[in-house]
């Protein structure tokens, strides 16, 4: 699959990326080429194949999903920079 210019700087748009006009065509070429080995990947057969995370076989650790009785209200604000009335307590962020 080939990218053109105009496809190329709409890309560049709206990843919100600033590229020179004359370096459209390199990008062009670049994207074009990330398609190509795409292309590529979608020929191999992976019948068969299961799907993995990791290149090694790993499982996650695993905690027992159990309730506690929390009640470590003290404790846990204990760790916050600034805590008011049992809660912790944040800069406002919206006008």
């Amino acid at each position: 699959m080939s990218i053109d210019i105009e496809t190329a700087r709409r890309v560049a748009h709206l990843a919100r990326i600033r590229v020179d006009e004359a370096d459209l065509p390199a990008l062009a070429g670049e994207l074009s080429g990330i398609l190509t080995f795409m292309e590529q990947l979608n020929e191999v057969d992976v019948e068969g194949v299961e799907p993995m995370t990791s290149v090694t076989p790993m499982r996650l650790k695993r905690r027992q999903d159990v309730v506690t009785d929390g009640d470590m209200q003290d404790k846990v604000l204990s760790n916050a920079p600034d805590a008011r009335e049992g809660f912790f307590a944040v800069p406002k962020v919206v006008e």
